[in-house]
């Protein structure tokens, strides 16, 4: 007997957030690359729970030492740093559209109504934190630039990172490119992005979530959520690293001097594995204890790194393009640090979109805090520190001086975090900030279709590989002849799809008068798109997009397979059944389609004459194609013309077709 696997369940109601671009940059491939598989997550739940249960939020982060660094370059050009960061954040906005991304609401941080509940969620966020104990108040080193007699900003310092293993390019204050966090003491060689010299380090009060005490509900919180079909295995291992205790990594070359004054230093555990290692491996059990430690080799120019751990959370900082936060613990004149703020701003704009149609203002529990609800968030891998132990521990904070990991109903519920692996560039890490920079996303629009660039990233296996992307049109130093991997998934799309609907659509024009025949569905056939249905649902729900694109990919195929092994030698009545059964499998593979591909999946349904309010409903996925068709239409297809595509080419890539025929 045949085993069958039971269907996922999805929840009644879900948000879709996707990581926020910062306002001081206009939008590269990377961005949208992350952004499109959240969006086709998000079409996907609209078809799967209905459209009215699904809110897919993101925005513009305004505020930040970013914004302030990016403005101070070309304040000449606005009025002020807010007019600055509007700028980016329609020219991000008009990008989404263009790559057919559909945001319910994509909001900025600092700007319109949604600046103003976001402002208002911050309070809420921290004032809740403080009275369940988890906010501190206490000074912290930051870098100071004598010359100027300047607090510097995150982004103002750089130096290298002191986390072992790290191969970043760039690190600031704080935190490195990779997304590392650190103590600023322990950054190494820094430097004043001002002036070039060598910043001081001062001590500076600010408020801290406590971050470093919240190890054994993380714990929790991995071990519950480790053996998920739909968490990435190297989140888990990731996550787990920083969930270790302080470790520092000395150099065996000042090993003699580390011996002379290790009595020195608090308690440790000598914790390395093998002695063959370039360095020696120290713990502590505390925190303190490890910066002290570093006080003292730094005393004594003995080289090390430092491990990764979780250190106190910045929830406030001193710079003044920031949200205002009221006096709190005796302390004032503080604006809230960008990460923090961030992180809770999709409920700020959960709240003002659901404000904007008119629901009660505490209409987004019903999505964050419902237990028949579920908040995805999609993410690039350099910022699973904040999502994973920052968002997550601060989250379960928010419910009580002693939560539990299973929020109760109207408890703020942890999310479903969907991170990603590196898409390289031709190979090679590329960043706004490293020496090899990414393409913008409105380059690529000159070449490839909205619809190639979705479904190229889909089909990446980015839950568990770093992946390349290297189109034909960047590569100076492709061939002629040589085939374009960005339009290689595309084809699904321009050449194999279109081709079944170009030939079902002459012939049913040329027999049938344009009017489709009636005639019985075979069981097989029926049977066939059920498991093209389940599989695609399946991998769906564990977010293996690579597998939905595979999925898809070969049921097409097979539509191509059974149009010309079947119609050889068919006869008129013959024609018309093997017509209904392909014109099942095309419905079927239209509706599958349809998250990745919006704008063209709806022309198909258009010109097939289906009902606009079931065709792509998963209420009625398995249902014979006749019941979905427009009664209105009495079955006719609207007129395909000859050499009419529903899915294009760019004049691009027609240019280069017709240069290799040359």
């Amino acid at each position: 007997m045949e085993f069958v696997k039971p269907r996922p369940n999805f929840p009644k109601r879900a948000v879709v957030t996707s990581g926020m671009p910062y306002g001081n940059k206009l939008l590269h491939y990377g961005h949208v690359g992350m952004t499109v598989r959240a969006d086709v997550f998000a079409r996907f739940l609209r078809d799967r729970i209905g459209k009215e249960n699904v809110i897919f939020v993101s925005g513009t982060d305004c505020y930040g030492t970013t914004a302030m660094e990016g403005f101070r370059q070309v304040k000449n050009k606005f009025n002020s740093i807010a007019d600055y960061v509007k700028y980016n954040h329609e020219q991000q906005k008009q990008i989404f559209l263009d790559y057919e991304i559909g945001f319910n609401f994509f909001g900025a941080s600092a700007l319109g109504r949604a600046g103003e509940i976001h402002k208002e969620t911050s309070e809420y966020f921290i004032n809740t934190l403080n009275k369940n104990g988890m906010v501190s108040t206490h000074g912290s080193y930051q870098f100071y630039d004598k010359k100027l007699n300047l607090i510097l900003n995150g982004r103002q310092v750089m130096g290298k990172c002191p986390i072992e293993g790290c191969v970043s390019e760039h690190a600031y204050a704080d935190e490195c490119s990779l997304g590392h966090q650190f103590m600023p003491e322990d950054l190494i060689d820094p430097i004043s992005t001002l002036t070039g010299d060598k910043p001081e380090l001062i001590k500076v009060e600010n408020h801290y979530f406590n971050l470093e005490d919240c190890v054994p509900k993380l714990t929790d919180w991995l071990n519950s959520i480790e053996k998920d079909s739909d968490t990435a295995p190297f989140m888990i291992k990731e996550l787990k690293e920083f969930l270790k205790k302080p470790e520092i990594y000395i150099k065996r070359e000042f090993l003699t001097k580390f011996n002379e004054i290790k009595e020195n230093l608090p308690a440790f555990t000598d914790i390395t594995k093998n002695e063959k290692m370039p360095s020696v491996t120290i713990q502590f059990e505390k925190l303190t204890d490890r910066e002290r430690a570093c006080e003292i080799l730094n005393k004594h120019e003995i080289r090390y790194r430092t491990g990764k751990t979780l250190t106190p959370f910045r929830l406030t900082a001193n710079i003044e393009w920031g949200i205002p936060c009221k006096d709190i613990n005796g302390l004032k004149n503080q604006t809230f640090y960008v990460w923090p703020e961030s992180l809770w701003a999709p409920i700020s704009f959960t709240k003002t979109y659901l404000e904007s149609i008119n629901k009660s203002a505490d209409e987004w529990k019903k999505y964050w805090c419902s237990p028949d609800a579920q908040v995805y968030q999609f993410i690039g891998e350099d910022n699973l520190y904040f999502y994973g132990p920052a968002q997550q521990a601060m989250f379960m904070y928010m419910n009580g001086k002693n939560p539990s990991i299973q929020a109760k109903p109207g408890e703020l519920r942890l999310t479903k975090i969907c991170p990603i692996k590196s898409i390289l560039y031709m190979n090679q890490k590329a960043s706004s900030s490293g020496s090899i920079k990414p393409p913008m996303a409105s380059e690529f629009l000159k070449y490839y279709t909205p619809e190639q660039f979705r479904i190229h990233f889909l089909a990446m296996n980015l839950a568990n590989n770093n992946v390349s992307l290297s189109p034909k049109a960047f590569n100076p130093d492709a061939k002629l002849e040589d085939a374009d991997p960005m339009v290689l998934e595309g084809n699904l799309l321009t050449n194999v799809f279109n081709r079944i609907l170009r030939t079902i659509f002459y012939s049913t024009q040329n027999n049938f008068n344009g009017v489709i025949p009636v005639a019985e569905i075979d069981e097989q056939t029926m049977q066939a798109c059920k498991k093209a249905i389940l599989d695609v649902e399946r991998f769906m729900y564990d977010k293996k997009f690579h597998q939905v694109y595979n999925a898809i990919d070969v049921f097409v195929r097979n539509i191509n397979k059974y149009w010309v092994k079947e119609v050889a030698d068919a006869d008129q009545e013959k024609l018309k059944k093997i017509t209904a059964n392909t014109l099942q499998m095309i419905v079927t593979a239209n509706t599958l389609l349809h998250p990745i591909a919006p704008s063209g999946t709806e022309n198909v349904a258009l010109y097939l004459g289906l009902d606009f309010n079931k065709c792509f409903s998963w209420d009625y996925i398995f249902e014979n194609f006749y019941t979905l068709l427009n009664k209105d239409n009495h079955n006719k297809l609207k007129t395909l013309k000859e050499k009419e595509d529903f899915f294009k080419k760019t004049d691009y890539q027609l240019n280069e077709m017709l240069k290799q025929k040359k």
